[in-house]
């Protein structure tokens, strides 16, 4: 279970830094997309700076555990969010990618509080 528990956070942690990055970097597809969401163009750097505290907190939880919970229920929290930004926006293909992160973060949480 333990090396499961790695395997997931480690991917979780890898995809939010990189997610964050690029939003810090307001690249231009992600940009499109957030307006097309109605997100105002602002929330950017906010949103990409959570995504990157997010993922090192994963990455710090693998070595203190308290930090791991508490990055992998807010980045499941913030997955949540975007769902429904996307579900709001009536976007329906584009439900996948936050999706995606979020059944990632979730499972980061869930393998978590499973191991001892």
């Amino acid at each position: 279970m333990y090396a499961a528990h790695i395997a997931v956070t480690l991917a979780a942690a890898v995809a939010n830094l990189a997610a964050g990055v690029a939003d810090l970097r307001r690249a231009g597809w992600i940009m499109e997309n957030m307006s097309r969401y109605g997100v105002p163009p602002s929330w950017a750097s906010p949103l990409g700076a959570a995504k990157v505290a997010g993922g090192a907190g994963l990455l710090v939880g693998l070595v203190v555990p308290a930090v791991g919970v508490a990055a992998a229920a807010g980045l499941v929290a913030y997955f949540v969010g975007a769902v429904v930004t996307v579900l709001r926006a009536r976007w329906y293909s584009h439900l996948v990618f936050p999706a995606a992160f979020l059944l990632l973060a979730a499972a980061a949480l869930g393998s978590r509080l499973a191991v001892p």
